[in-house]
C-alpha cells in the first residue's frame, strides 16, 4: 500500500508545524514572565501545570470526536456524522461548564495548595482569567478535531499560527505594559492567552469556508454517541495524563542530583520536544486513515498501514537521533553558560537516542490501535510501561546516577512497544467490521465490498 505514505505525511506535517507553533510560543511567554521574577514564573509554571493536566480531560472529547467522524465519513454515513458533530458540541458544553466553573471558584485555595502565599496571589490572577478562557479552549479543540476527522489538518494549523502570532503580540503589550495599556504581570499572560484563542477560534470558519463544524439541521446529540466519542478517545486521555504524572515523579528523581541536573532536564526537555511533536504528529494521521479505512469496511487495510506508519515515524526518530547525537553539545550551549548544566544536558540528549525510535513507534502505533478500539491494550500498555520506567529509573539512579534516569525511560519505551506487538499488532484485526468507536453504515456498495 505505497499510496499511504505520502497521504500520511501530507496530513502529518500540518499537525507538527501547529504542534510546535504551540511550543515555540510557550517558551516566549516564558521569557517575558521571567522578567517578573521567580514567583511570577513559580504561578504561570503552576497553571501551565494545572492546565496541562486538564488537557487529557479534554483529549478524550477531541480526540474521540475526530476518530469518530473519520470513520462515519469513510463509511460514507452522513447521518451519522452529523450526529457525531452535535454531539462532541454537546459534550463541550458539558465538559466546559465541569471544567471551568469549579477551577474559577476554587482557585484561590488550588493556588495556596502548592505555593507560598506571593506566588499564590499571582497565580489566583492568572486563573481568574484562564479558568473562563478554558470554554475556548475546549471549544477549539473540537473544532480542531472536526477538522481533522474531515481529513483536513491544514486548517488547524492556519488557526494555531493565527492564535500564536497574536499571542507574541499581546504578551509583552499586557504583561509589561505600553502606552496606555497598563503591566497586568501574570494576569496579563493568562488574558493575552485567552484573547489569542478567542481570535483563532473566531477566525476558524473564515480560514476554511464553507467547512461543516456543526450538525446538519436536523442533527441532534445522542448519549449513545457520546459514549462512543468518549470510548474513543479515553485511551489517549490516560496516556496523556499518566505521561504527565510520571514526568511529575521523574523530576522529583532528577531533582535528587541537584540544581544543574534539573536545569540541564529542562534544557534537554524541551529541544527534545522538537522531535516528540513530530511523532505525535503522525499519530494523529494515522489514527485518521485507520479509522477511515474502518468506516469503509477494509480492516484488511490496517496492517498495511501501520507498517508505513512505523517506517515514517522510525525514519524521522532515527533523524532526530543523528542530529542530536551531532548538535548536542551548541544546542546545549546556547540556553546556558554553565558547564555543569551544559554537561547534563549533553547526556540526557545523547541517551534519548536509546529512546527516541521506541518511543516514536509506541506513540505513532497507538493512533493505528486506537482507532481499532484496542483501548484496553493501550491502556494496560501504558501501564505497564510506566511502571517498569519509574522502577528501573529509582534502581538504575541508584547505580549509575542520573544517567540511569534517561535510560529508564528506553526501557519503558520498549516495554510499551513489546506489548503492543509493534507493527504487527494490526494485523491481530478481526476480518469482519471489528468493534470500534462509531458502528460501520457504509453506503450499499462499501458493505458489498466489506463482505466479499
Amino acid at each position: 500500500m505505497r499510496g499511504s505514505m505520502p497521504r500520511l505525511a501530507g496530513l502529518a506535517w500540518p499537525v507538527y508545524v501547529e504542534l510546535l507553533s504551540g511550543v515555540v510560543a510557550s517558551i516566549i511567554t516564558t521569557y517575558w514572565v521571567a522578567g517578573l521574577g521567580g514567583a511570577a514564573v513559580a504561578a504561570v509554571t503552576l497553571a501551565t501545570g494545572i492546565e496541562h493536566l486538564l488537557l487529557g480531560l479534554v483529549l478524550v472529547v477531541g480526540s474521540g470526536t475526530g476518530l469518530c467522524l473519520s470513520r462515519a465519513r469513510g463509511a460514507a454515513d452522513r447521518a451519522e456524522a452529523d450526529r457525531v458533530t452535535a454531539t462532541a458540541w454537546w459534550l463541550w458544553g458539558l465538559g466546559s461548564l465541569a471544567l471551568a466553573l469549579p477551577g474559577y471558584l476554587l482557585r484561590d485555595p488550588l493556588a495556596a495548595l502548592f505555593l507560598d502565599r506571593s506566588a499564590a496571589v499571582l497565580a489566583a490572577g492568572y486563573f481568574a482569567a484562564a479558568f473562563p478562557g478554558l470554554v475556548v479552549f475546549f471549544a477549539q479543540r473540537v473544532a480542531d478535531d472536526l477538522f481533522k476527522g474531515a481529513g483536513d489538518t491544514r486548517t488547524p494549523m492556519r488557526a494555531a499560527l493565527l492564535g500564536n502570532l497574536v499571542l507574541l503580540v499581546l504578551d509583552p503589550l499586557l504583561i509589561l505594559g505600553a502606552g496606555p495599556l497598563p503591566a497586568l504581570g501574570v494576569t496579563g499572560a493568562a488574558l493575552a492567552l485567552v484573547a489569542s484563542r478567542t481570535v483563532a477560534l473566531a477566525a476558524t470558519p473564515v480560514l476554511r469556508r464553507g467547512a461543516r463544524t456543526r450538525g446538519g439541521p436536523r442533527a441532534r446529540a445522542s448519549v449513545r454517541t457520546a459514549g462512543r466519542i468518549v470510548a474513543a478517545g479515553l485511551p489517549f486521555g490516560v496516556d496523556f495524563t499518566a505521561r504527565m504524572a510520571v514526568g511529575t515523579v521523574q523530576l522529583g528523581l532528577v531533582a535528587s542530583f541537584g540544581v544543574a541536573a534539573v536545569a540541564g532536564y529542562g534544557i534537554g526537555y524541551r529541544v527534545l520536544l522538537f522531535a516528540t511533536m513530530a511523532f505525535y504528529a503522525v499519530r494523529q494521521a494515522a489514527g485518521i486513515e485507520a479509522a477511515r479505512h474502518l468506516g469503509e469496511g477494509r480492516p484488511d487495510r490496517l496492517p498495511a498501514l501501520a507498517r508505513d506508519t512505523a517506517v515514517l515515524v522510525a525514519a524521522v526518530a532515527l533523524a532526530a537521533t543523528v542530529l542530536g547525537e551531532a548538535v548536542a553539545r551548541p544546542l546545549a550551549s546556547s540556553f546556558s553558560p554553565d558547564p555543569a548544566v551544559v554537561a547534563q544536558a549533553v547526556g540526557f540528549l545523547r541517551l534519548m537516542g536509546c529512546y527516541l525510535v521506541p518511543y516514536a513507534l509506541v506513540v505513532a502505533l497507538g493512533g493505528v490501535l486506537q482507532a481499532a478500539a484496542r483501548g484496553r491494550a493501550l491502556v494496560l500498555a501504558t501501564v505497564v510501561g510506566f511502571t517498569v520506567q519509574l522502577s528501573a529509573a529509582w534502581g538504575l539512579s541508584r547505580l549509575i546516577g542520573v544517567d540511569g534516569v534517561w535510560l529508564a525511560m528506553a526501557l519503558g519505551a520498549v516495554t510499551q512497544l513489546a506489548l503492543y506487538g509493534g507493527p504487527s499488532a494490526a494485523l491481530r484485526t478481526p476480518a469482519g467490521p471489528p468493534r470500534s468507536p462509531v458502528p460501520s453504515r457504509a453506503a450499499p456498495a462499501a458493505g458489498g465490498a466489506a463482505e466479499s
